[in-house]
């Protein structure tokens, strides 16, 4: 389980205030005690998705497939210092990513650590 601190989710709030379906996120994540991996699973439904595996590996599986386009260089020194803004603004402009889950899945990688997660990309680079 990936615990989401009731701090880290006021950190987050104050970035994306202005943004309704990142905060319906960070509420769902309250709701469920901070536990990230099921807030992405209720998210997922209300998505329309129909996950068929366990909660911590669907999450790690969302986040690998858009691990190109969230390890991008624009955006990386801003994830690095803990920013999602910009990141979450560039995932909304892609059709096929379901916005619902981009505040999830951003928590995640932040999580997970930047350099962690985007490391199997840079070796191929």
């Amino acid at each position: 389980m990936t615990e989401v601190t009731a701090k880290e989710i006021a950190k987050f709030r104050s970035q994306v205030a202005d943004d309704f379906t990142a905060m319906e996120a960070l509420d769902i994540i309250e709701e469920c005690e901070g536990d990230l991996e099921d807030a992405a699973m209720t998210l997922a439904i209300r998505a329309g998705q129909e996950p068929e595996i366990a909660n911590s590996e669907w999450l790690d599986a969302l986040a690998r497939k858009w691990r190109a386009v969230i390890c991008q260089q624009d955006f990386r020194d801003d994830l690095l210092n803990g920013s999602v803004k910009g990141m979450m603004e560039h995932l909304k402009t892609m059709p096929t990513f379901p916005n619902m889950l981009a505040t999830p899945v951003l928590i995640y990688v932040l999580k997970k650590g930047v350099n962690n997660f985007c490391e199997p990309l840079d070796l191929v680079q």
